[in-house]
């Protein structure tokens, strides 16, 4: 590891770059300044999530330098991105080269306050830490099972610096976990017309602490005019995709 304390998020990503030897590539248009330092950020505790997400979190928000763990869906664990974003805070994603931005912007997230590392390589661990001293909120994705002390490290590392982590995929000792079932895609006619234009699922979240209690909520992720919304029981104005058996 090494000390990043106070730095802007234009030099953090330059130190990874320099240091780690991963290729850094922020989406920095229209940087406006400094990021918040580890300083700044200790004076504010909490972060915005989307209202269609709130009832997944305990007091509908997320507590920086805490841990969510998201499985099954990419997109679900970008949408966590949105509200920070749009609110000023800064974000990164690391280890999901197929990561379309054009994809992030429709679920809300502002590419000027986002920084990409697709591909960290093997000390990809490294450069999460790294980024913790510039950037509010980090989603990464392993590229392969994370041993119990790399997780511990890096969790208490995001707690000092209080940055929240966001891993894609399985995580021990998450404060938070979100899990999806029972995805639904609409847009396809009986007769095979059409194309996939939403899909509705059911999100669980369970954790320690405050978030011990099992919450679950039913979300449009995308949703028929696209970004994210609650789902309601009102059908959607396009029939729901058939299965192959029909």
């Amino acid at each position: 590891m090494f000390d990043t304390w106070g730095m802007s998020l234009a030099d953090v990503v330059e130190r990874v770059d320099a240091q780690l030897g991963v290729a850094v590539g922020p989406v920095l248009s229209g940087l406006p300044g400094a990021a918040p330092t580890v300083r700044d950020r200790a004076e504010q505790t909490t972060l915005p999530v989307l209202s269609a997400l709130a009832a997944l979190f305990p007091g509908g928000v997320l507590r920086r330098g805490s841990t969510v763990a998201v499985s099954g869906s990419t997109a679900l664990a970008l949408t966590l991105l949105a509200a920070p974003s749009e609110a000023g805070a800064w974000c990164a994603v690391v280890g999901v080269p197929a990561l379309g931005c054009r994809a992030a912007t429709e679920l809300g997230v502002r590419l000027d306050r986002l920084a990409l590392i697709p591909s960290p390589g093997p000390r990809w661990a490294a450069a999460v830490a790294a980024l913790f001293d510039g950037v509010d909120l980090v989603a990464v994705r392993p590229p392969g099972r994370v041993s119990s002390g790399e997780s511990r490290r890096l969790m208490a590392r995001a707690r000092e610096r209080g940055t929240t982590l966001v891993p894609i995929g399985p995580w021990d000792g998450a404060d938070l976990r979100l899990s999806v079932s029972d995805p639904q895609w609409t847009g396809i006619s009986p007769d095979g017309r059409g194309r996939l234009r939403a899909r509705r699922l059911l999100v669980h979240a369970n954790g320690r602490g405050a978030a011990a209690r099992p919450r679950h909520t039913t979300l449009w992720l995308p949703a028929p005019q696209g970004g994210v919304t609650g789902a309601v029981d009102e059908p959607v104005q396009f029939p729901r995709l058939r299965s192959a058996a029909g």
